[in-house]
């Protein structure tokens, strides 16, 4: 009997003691869990401190100092060499591109030039079986632009601007010119919109 209430004795101390230190491991594996997630926190802070301080806000401060505004206002844009027929798209182009620089209508002194040279393409991929006549029409305009200082001596950055607009056609020819109007305009604005927002992305990193 002693010995059998020493082995229960025993087994009952040794599964409190067991109890306890898997208390005490519960308890150090909760702290190393807190310490980890505070880590990790941490490391996420200090990397988004570090990105905010390689990125410029596109219309934010300049390196120069001088405005966005300012900057752009200082550009000319010229007329756009496109083939003969497809002039159109080349006038809605310039309109929007000297809006979108310069929307101010205060006259301002330029330094830079805008070059830009252009070519579109329409393409009809939507045929009638019945007709055997186009539906839609897709317009394809790649424009390649140059920002240069007003002389023409140095280049301060260029690129290829590109987008599509698609415009249904009718079996009324005005109906039909009407529409491919209408998308050239709608493919004019998003290509003014790219070429501005390129050209505003270097002059803000310009010294």
């Amino acid at each position: 009997m002693l010995v059998a209430r020493g082995l229960a004795h025993a087994l009952k101390s040794g599964s409190g003691s067991s109890r306890d230190g898997g208390g005490l491991m519960k308890r150090s594996d909760g702290r190393r869990a807190v310490a980890g997630t505070i880590g990790r926190a941490a490391c996420v802070v200090a990397l988004a401190f570090n990105l905010s301080a390689c990125f410029r806000p596109l219309y934010g401060p300049t390196a120069s100092g001088e405005s966005m505004g300012a900057l752009l206002a200082g550009i000319q844009v010229d007329e756009i060499a496109m083939a003969q027929g497809q002039e159109r798209i080349g006038h809605y182009l310039r309109s929007e591109l000297i809006f979108g620089l310069d929307g101010s209508g205060q006259p301002a002194p330029k330094r830079y030039r805008l070059k830009m040279q252009g070519s579109e393409v329409i393409q009809t991929p939507i045929v009638s079986s019945t007709t055997g006549r186009a539906e839609a029409g897709t317009i394809v305009a790649n424009v390649k632009f140059s920002l240069e200082n007003l002389d023409g001596t140095k280049v301060v950055t260029d690129g290829v601007a590109t987008s599509t607009a698609t415009y249904d056609r009718s079996v009324q020819r005005f109906a039909s010119q009407r529409a491919a109007r209408d998308a050239e305009i709608r493919l004019a604005k998003v290509l003014a919109d790219q070429i501005k927002t390129r050209i505003a992305s270097v002059l803000s990193a310009k010294p």
